[in-house]
């Protein structure tokens, strides 16, 4: 045998009893005041539209921030002159720790980091409500525009939840 073939199964051997090359997205969160997640939701049946944004870190800070600015959900906004540019009511909380890391753990629990999962389509054509959500959990990030009422409707019900705990 010459030292290629050596060196090639060198190289192979220590891979071959090792399963995908994916991480597991099911994961157990640990208390971290690093996990936070922020979620938007929208609620476009109301005239104007009410928005609401909660932030929660893994220390149990909450803020939460609604109205009908865009203000709400987009600390840039620039449009001064907007008939709702004053509608903003923001407030901080705190809540206990360990409920954050329950909250987390029960959302990665549900799909939250699962990519696999984001895709499946629901069969409604138009939805009335909007959720969209960005996380950093145990190091796993997420952060995506989508409105997760279409691509994963139990996860968004569930993010629903925890903003109406917390409003």
């Amino acid at each position: 045998m010459n030292f290629a073939k050596i060196l090639l199964l060198a190289a192979v051997l220590p891979l071959a009893g090792c399963g995908p090359f994916w991480v597991d997205p099911y994961i157990s969160v640990s208390q971290s005041q690093l996990n936070w997640i922020e979620i938007h939701y929208y609620n476009t049946n109301r005239n104007p539209v009410k928005r609401v944004a909660v932030y929660l870190n893994g220390m149990g800070y909450v803020k939460v921030s609604k109205g009908a600015s865009d203000r709400v959900s987009n600390d840039f906004a620039k449009i001064t002159d907007d008939a709702n540019w004053e509608d903003l009511k923001t407030q901080t909380k705190m809540t206990d720790p360990r409920h954050a890391q329950d909250i987390f753990q029960a959302l990665v629990n549900e799909g939250l980091l699962d990519r696999e999962k984001w895709g499946k389509k629901s069969k409604k054509s138009e939805f009335k409500r909007f959720i969209a959500v960005k996380t950093n959990i145990s190091n796993y990030t997420y952060s995506e525009p989508d409105n997760i009422f279409e691509v994963n409707p139990d996860l968004a019900e569930l993010l629903l939840d925890v903003v109406r705990e917390f409003e």
